[in-house]
C-alpha cells in the first residue's frame, strides 16, 4: 500500500513541468530497531521487522525510482506523539485509569525508544523540503534520508515514568508481558480488526515490533544539514509529554 501510493504522488510529480520538491515521510519501522547501545544512522543498511516496516521501505525504494526526475527527500520518524495522536494515548490511559505501565517483554531492561513530537516532526518536514539534500540515482546509503527524533531515548520503563510525570501521577507499576501473551494478544487485535474493519491499537504487527530491541536513531545530519531544530534549546521530551496531557485533557480523551 505504502509502495503503491508513494510511487503515484511520484510519478504525479515527474509529470509536471516543474517537479515539485517531494519529502516522503517513512519510519524508522523502514529501518529496523537499533542496539540499545549504538542509534541507528542514515547509511546502516535497512531491516524491517514488521509488515508495516516492509511496506515502508518499499515506499522509500518505488521513490528512489523517481529520483533523476523529481528532487526527492525521505524522513524517518521514529514515535510520534502529541494532539490527536491515539496510539500513545492507550499508554497515557493506562497510566491514568490504572497506574499501570505495560513493557514489552521480560528481558532487555535497556532497550531504548526514540520520540518525536507532531510539532518538532513537521518542522524538520519542512526544512527537509526548503533545503534537505535530494536522492540520487546510485547514489551511497543514506543519501536524501534523514532521521528527525528527540535527543532523548528513554528505555520503556523510563518512558512509563514520563508519561506519569506528565499526568501529575505517582510512579506506574510496570507490568513486563511475557512475548507469547503479547503475541496472543496481537492475534486478538487482527480479528478484532477484521470484524470492525478498522485498525486496533495492538495487532501482531505492533507486538513484532514491541519485541524487537531498541528502537532509536540519532538525528545529528538533520541538526548539521537542515538546522533543525531552530529553537534553541528545544523543548525537552517532559515538556512535549505535559503538552500533550493537557491536549489530552482538554479534549476529553483522559
Amino acid at each position: 500500500m505504502n509502495a503503491g501510493g508513494v510511487e503515484n504522488v511520484a510519478a504525479a510529480c515527474a509529470a509536471s513541468a516543474n517537479p515539485p520538491v517531494l519529502v516522503v515521510v517513512s519510519s524508522l519501522a523502514a529501518a529496523g530497531p537499533s542496539a540499545p547501545d549504538r542509534p541507528r544512522v542514515e547509511g546502516d543498511p535497512p531491516a524491517p521487522v514488521s509488515n508495516y516496516g516492509r511496506s515502508k521501505l518499499a515506499g522509500e525504494r518505488a521513490a528512489a525510482g523517481y529520483a533523476g526526475l523529481v528532487p526527492i527527500t525521505i524522513v524517518r520518524p521514529p514515535i510520534v506523539f502529541g494532539p490527536g495522536d491515539r496510539a500513545v494515548l492507550e499508554m497515557f490511559r493506562l497510566v491514568s485509569r490504572w497506574g499501570v505501565h505495560v513493557v514489552p517483554g521480560l528481558a532487555g531492561r535497556d532497550r531504548r525508544l526514540s520520540l518525536i513530537h507532531v510539532d518538532d516532526l513537521v518542522e524538520g518536514l519542512l526544512l527537509a523540503a526548503e533545503k534537505g539534500e535530494r536522492l540520487r540515482v546510485g547514489s551511497s546509503p543514506g543519501q536524501g534520508v534523514y532521521f528527525i527524533a528527540g535527543e532523548e531515548h528513554p528505555t520503556f520503563e523510563q518512558f512509563g515514568q514520563a508519561i506519569a510525570n506528565a499526568l501529575v501521577r505517582r510512579p506506574p507499576a510496570v507490568l513486563r508481558a511475557p512475548g507469547r501473551l503479547l503475541r496472543l494478544a496481537g492475534v486478538g487485535g487482527d480479528v478484532m480488526a477484521r470484524i470492525r474493519n478498522r485498525p486496533t491499537w495492538i495487532n501482531s504487527d505492533k507486538v513484532s515490533e514491541a519485541l524487537a530491541s531498541s528502537w532509536t536513531c540519532c538525528s545529528e545530519k538533520a541538526r548539521e544539514q537542515l538546522g533543525w531544530p531552530t529553537a534553541f534549546p528545544p523543548a525537552t521530551l517532559a515538556e512535549r509529554l505535559h503538552e500533550t496531557a493537557r491536549w489530552y485533557r482538554q479534549s476529553g480523551w483522559l
